[in-house]
């Protein structure tokens, strides 16, 4: 697979400007700096030392929550698990690996940064030198691939009045499915019919419909054993079942589509290759620019719903698309 396309000279202006660690103040901060500038005003305007002890505790609090937030997120090392498969519009399960040489760390929150994905990771305590992995239910608006710029990595700890952000710059994409969802049209006719003995009705010891029984031979799997039967025979009795008929389609993507209507064909023909699929049929794809050869079983699968996820988008990552979709015809 060939690297992604580089990102535009905007985008990498504005992360080299980006500053190392960003700081934002949570609710519960902003009630803490209205109560700490009203004591600062109460001691300006009566001269009570007290006053002026309590307004340097508060100040002092939150230089300790600064130190002890930057500590936090020193010497971490983080990286991408990803996702076992993403599809659009719906919660899919996503993981980091974070771990720190050295220290502890508390109330991380992991997402990713300056990407259309939503949702967040949050662990509680990271222990020196342990790798854990963070899982977050993320969501992408569409189908394609999203380039993915770095992790962002935050803490609150320790009082929650701020949250203190650092940013880890790892390249990468994730390729998001089409939507699932259910056909409205049938795939239509198969291309071929039975196939030798895998479609012979007559053929034995299939999936299919019960053919009868027989005595269970040495060696044969046990899980075809009719308990029931076999012990109202007093022998060992085996179900036969017929094969199923194995065929062929052949689904197809009409050239030309664009927005809405090229969205739904996607979502569609990955419903209908999932139920031939599911059925124990072999199913092929035929898309604009190449065409993928008929085949059954999970990797046949996600080759199609790979395929389905680059189209429109070509250009993004050529290279890429080739080397995760492309087959012979």
């Amino acid at each position: 697979m060939k690297a992604p396309a580089r990102p535009p000279f905007r985008a990498r202006l504005r992360a080299w400007l980006r500053p190392p660690r960003t700081l934002s103040v949570t609710k519960v901060g902003r009630t803490y700096l209205v109560v700490t500038f009203g004591v600062g005003l109460g001691a300006l305007n009566t001269g009570n030392n007290l006053l002026y002890l309590l307004l340097g505790l508060l100040l002092s609090m939150v230089v300790v929550s600064g130190v002890l937030s930057e500590r936090c997120l020193r010497d971490l090392t983080v990286r991408r698990v990803g996702a076992d498969a993403a599809f659009a519009r719906e919660p899919f399960a996503y993981r980091w690996a974070v771990s720190r040489k050295a220290g502890h760390g508390f109330a991380l929150t992991l997402g990713e940064d300056l990407s259309p994905l939503a949702g967040t990771g949050s662990l509680g305590h990271l222990p020196p030198g342990t790798e854990l992995v963070v899982r977050a239910d993320l969501a992408a608006p569409h189908r394609g691939p999203v380039r993915l710029s770095g992790v962002r990595v935050t803490t609150t700890w320790p009082l929650g009045l701020f949250a203190k952000t650092r940013v880890f710059s790892l390249e990468g994409t994730l390729l998001v499915y089409p939507r699932r969802g259910y056909a409205c049209r049938e795939p239509g006719a198969a291309e071929s019919g039975p196939m030798g003995e895998t479609g012979s009705p007559r053929h034995q010891d299939g999936t299919g419909d019960v053919a009868g029984l027989r005595e269970l031979a040495p060696g044969e799997d046990a899980r075809r054993i009719h308990w029931r039967k076999s012990a109202a025979a007093g022998r060992l009795l085996k179900v036969e079942r017929e094969r199923e008929e194995r065929r062929t389609w052949k689904l197809a993507l009409d050239a030309g589509l664009t927005g809405d209507a090229l969205e739904r064909r996607c979502e569609e023909l990955a419903a209908q290759a999932h139920q031939l699929l599911d059925a124990g049929h072999e199913v092929g794809l035929k898309l604009p620019e190449h065409t993928l050869r008929p085949a059954a079983g999970a990797g046949q699968a996600r080759r199609i719903l790979q395929a389905l996820a680059w189209v429109g988008f070509e250009d993004a990552a050529p290279g890429a698309k080739d080397g995760t979709a492309r087959e012979a015809a």
